[in-house]
């Protein structure tokens, strides 16, 4: 695994583990064609929405037993969703941002930008933010109808001659806090509604996903099995073993400490808040990539290759 360099707020190494196997019950709920693909998944209670190719949504009521197809306003891919408080944000391919309050229509938004859009998040006061391609942030305080674009110096965050990383995901907080992870490992945090930033972390492993729980614990996950725990909401970091070397694609985690991963046909899991680790052992999981995880609260789901959406057993 290679090293991180740490940078602002202490970046520690856990102790290494080789990660033990399990095998979990995998129940496919909806499988696809060849060429679909669903890239993100969220929920609010009961209800869940899983977003990919050309506009395409899965949806659910009742917590993933069951799931409607939906095309939305556009043919472009969706890489990014997010609910809260009635509201759902999708964002892909060209800056698309399409904007859903409650039963109303599927509204496309104007982002304020063209690039690529990767991730979004909202708290439930109204401020959501969208990362992207070579550096985009885009910030709204209406909860997506209205956005502007935020221009930084990343000369100022030590990132290669300046060069504008492509950041992959992001974390709004309840109090305005936000995380967004990236290429070279970055780990960047606003305390300040996402107006001034400062690097948390930097290595370099891109990190394509984050998730940080009400109580403070996250994680980060990327390239080569690289993987990063938060105890504080975000502001200190700390890299962990999880046993794989596999591209990890997605993190979900819950209050008990029961953690999943998706990889490219590879999942971790952990059942101690990321202390051990061990790889789940199933052909569904060594055949087919997935990328969105999330839990209606009553169990973990997860998208990705062919249109498929999985439950994952305790």
């Amino acid at each position: 695994m290679k090293a991180a360099v740490a940078v602002g707020l202490g970046l520690v190494l856990a102790c290494a583990a080789q990660a033990a196997q399990v095998r979990p019950e995998i129940e496919v709920l909806v499988s696809g064609g060849a060429h679909q693909a669903l890239f993100a998944l969220d929920f609010e209670g009961q209800r869940g929405i899983a977003v990919g190719e050309r506009g395409e949504a899965q949806i659910t009521r009742d917590g993933g037993k069951t799931w409607k197809s939906e095309q939305l306003p556009t043919s472009v891919a969706l890489l990014g969703i997010d609910t809260e408080s009635g509201r759902t944000l999708a964002v892909g391919q060209s800056g698309t941002v399409i904007f859903k309050k409650g039963d109303s229509p599927w509204e496309p938004v104007n982002s304020g930008t063209e690039r690529r859009l990767f991730s979004v998040s909202t708290n439930a006061a109204g401020l959501s933010v969208a990362v992207g391609e070579f550096g985009t942030i885009q910030l709204s305080d209406d909860g997506g109808r209205n956005w502007r674009s935020l221009k930084l110096d990343w000369m100022d965050f030590g990132t290669d001659g300046g060069a504008e990383p492509h950041l992959y995901a992001v974390h709004v907080g309840a109090d305005g806090a936000v995380t967004a992870v990236g290429e070279f490992g970055l780990i960047m945090h606003s305390a300040d509604h996402g107006l001034n930033w400062t690097v948390q972390s930097r290595g370099v492993p891109s990190l394509f996903d984050v998730q940080i729980r009400d109580d403070g614990v996250g994680f980060a996950v990327g390239q080569d099995g690289y993987a990063l725990k938060t105890t504080d909401h975000g502001v200190n970091w700390t890299r962990l073993d999880t046993g794989s070397k596999a591209i990890l694609n997605g993190v979900y985690s819950s209050p008990d400490g029961h953690v999943v991963v998706t990889a490219m046909r590879e999942m971790m899991v952990s059942n101690d808040d990321g202390a051990t680790w061990s790889a789940v052992e199933s052909t569904e999981i060594s055949t087919v990539w997935y990328v969105g995880v999330a839990s209606s609260g009553r169990e973990v789901l997860a998208v990705g290759q062919a249109g498929r959406i999985i439950r994952i057993g305790g």
